[in-house]
């Protein structure tokens, strides 16, 4: 009998599609396939050949562009010298998630399905669309798909004599199990954010631990929104970056958060603990130091503000030993329960924390050990670098706007990464904030007398301020920056420097100031009115347009 086994690889940026391949592994678990689920980039490219059956989730993101964690793998599938026959004993099955509203809608799950069958796989099924945009999201064509897919499987890998589908309402054991140290056991080496080691360039995995340097504020006190501009001191830390590129931050939950989840869920957070993994071949998060204390896996690790997905509340339902509870959580863990769902939580942006407040009979029964199976790790975010190392050495800064907004929920919904960078003041000590560059979307030009028209209202000035460091630090004076914001004496950032500028005559500046006077005045009017400019620097300049909101 074939061996009965799958591997699932998924490529995400923003969780789900982890989410969806964590899923198909459960199912897989239930029909007593073994599984294993990957990142893409994760996965020893060269034993593909030797996998019988694949699964692949991927999201598209950006311009139809793959996920960072599965771009190493992207560049290997397409190698030319890669044999047409290679894959010709693997089943595969590729399912994409993505947004019609893009022109590119899930180019990544085509092109992946289309090059796999070129290298000789066989397509179990066509391949699946997911799509944001549907009413009821990807699961729409999710879930009729993965019930076609374990029918196929299951005619190919039929289930051993014996052995019965393991039921829904079993549940399945965690993935870790958290095993409680003594409480004199020595406590840990040094800090648990470790500084990179020398000489490796900081990543994901190994962030730099930056010390905050300066946080100001940038827009007036009266206007509604709070700007920061924000300087980090990498020193020693091996970055190098041009303009364009994005600086990534590993935010942390605010202390209030994590001493009410612990409340809540009965948890000591001075407690230390190892976790072990239940299979064998299951790697650690790689994340979390060991040991560790439940106070640094919830600051940390556990994304307790993200707002919970439908495999949350199936999880949860297992736990609830309150009926009504339990039949609320069945019912947002359903097919036909995805709009009720949508409407208590991705519309008013209710938070992991808040929907375990709704739920206090189920949640004090949470067991430990299914924490990391329940709650996603907190995600890194992008921000756009706003200064150059010509200007700044040994610096980088960033203009962030402090995420805030109301819904229907009484307190006001704050950006976690946003929220946090802004309480952080050099006062407060040696404040450090983990981070890493990736290279960005935009690359200048490298010849001095091609011009630059840069289009950045609002925050989205942030790359042109470093193109422009940058720029004028090697003398060039082709820039042309067109800036929109809603009022000259409020929230016009970084004034002063651009006047500077301009007075030198490397700058030729165009602001709109949408709110300054009756009629709203936005870039695009201004970019109108200098037509003939524009026009100019176009066609006999051959100059670059860049647009960044």
């Amino acid at each position: 009998m074939a061996e009965r086994k799958l591997l699932v690889l998924f490529g995400s940026q923003t969780g789900t599609a982890q989410d969806t391949a964590e899923r198909i592994g459960r199912e897989a678990t239930r029909r007593h396939l073994q599984c294993r689920v990957e990142a893409l980039d994760s996965c020893d490219l060269a034993n593909l050949i030797h996998e019988p059956l694949v699964v692949f989730v991927c999201a598209t993101t950006g311009q139809g562009d793959p996920p960072d964690n599965m771009k190493m793998f992207w560049r290997f599938l397409f190698r030319k010298n890669l044999p047409p026959g290679s894959l010709c004993q693997l089943d595969y099955a590729v399912l994409g998630l993505g947004d019609s509203s893009y022109p590119k809608f899930n180019f990544v799950a085509k092109k992946l399905h289309k090059r796999v069958l070129q290298l000789g796989g066989n397509p179990l099924l066509p391949v699946a669309l997911g799509d944001d945009q549907h009413d009821l999201g990807p699961d729409a064509v999710v879930d009729p798909w993965l019930v076609a897919l374990w029918d196929k499987i299951l005619a190919l890998y039929p289930l051993p004599p014996g052995l019965e589908i393991i039921s829904p309402d079993t549940r399945l054991p965690p993935k870790y199990t958290l095993h409680y140290l003594p409480e004199d056991s020595p406590p840990p080496e040094g800090d648990l954010l470790q500084l990179t080691a020398p000489r490796a360039v900081p990543s994901e995995l190994h962030p730099f631990a930056a010390p905050l340097v300066s946080n100001q504020r940038v827009t007036a006190h009266s206007h509604f929104q709070d700007v920061r501009l924000i300087e980090f001191d990498i020193t020693g830390s091996g970055i190098t970056f041009s303009a364009g590129d994005v600086v990534m931050i590993q935010p942390q939950n605010c202390p209030e958060d994590v001493q009410q989840f612990c409340q809540l869920l009965r948890l000591d957070p001075d407690k230390r603990f190892v976790l072990k993994p239940m299979e064998p071949g299951t790697s650690l998060p790689p994340l979390l130091p060991q040991p560790c204390t439940i106070r640094h896996l919830v600051t940390h690790y556990l994304d307790i503000s993200c707002v919970p997905r439908r495999s949350f509340f199936e999880l949860l339902s297992y736990f609830s030993t309150n009926e009504l509870e339990r039949e609320k959580l069945q019912e947002f863990s359903s097919a036909q329960g995805q709009e009720e769902l949508y409407s208590y939580c991705n519309r008013p942006r209710r938070t992991t924390l808040e929907a375990l407040w709704d739920f206090p009979h189920t949640t004090c029964a949470i067991p430990a050990d299914y924490l990391l199976d329940l709650i996603p790790r907190i995600r890194p975010r992008a921000f756009s670098i706003a200064s150059s190392v010509l200007a700044h050495p040994d610096r980088i800064q960033i203009l962030m706007a402090v995420v805030q907004y109301k819904t229907r929920l009484s307190k006001p919904r704050r950006g976690l990464c946003s929220t946090w960078l802004a309480s952080l003041s050099p006062e407060q000590g040696d404040v450090r904030v983990p981070l890493w560059v990736k290279k960005g979307g935009m690359k200048f030009p490298a010849d001095p007398a091609t011009p630059v028209i840069m289009i950045g209202p609002g925050t989205g000035v942030a790359p042109f301020r470093a193109a422009i460091q940058e720029r004028v630090a090697q003398g060039r004076r082709g820039n042309c920056l067109f800036f929109g914001c809603r009022q000259k004496s409020k929230d016009f950032y970084c004034q002063v420097e651009w006047e500077e500028l301009v007075a030198k005559g490397f700058l030729t500046l165009f602001t709109a100031f949408s709110r300054d006077q009756e009629e709203k005045v936005y870039v695009q009017h201004r970019i109108q009115e200098n037509r003939r400019l524009v026009w100019e620097l176009l066609s006999s300049g051959n100059a670059h347009v860049y647009l960044a909101g």
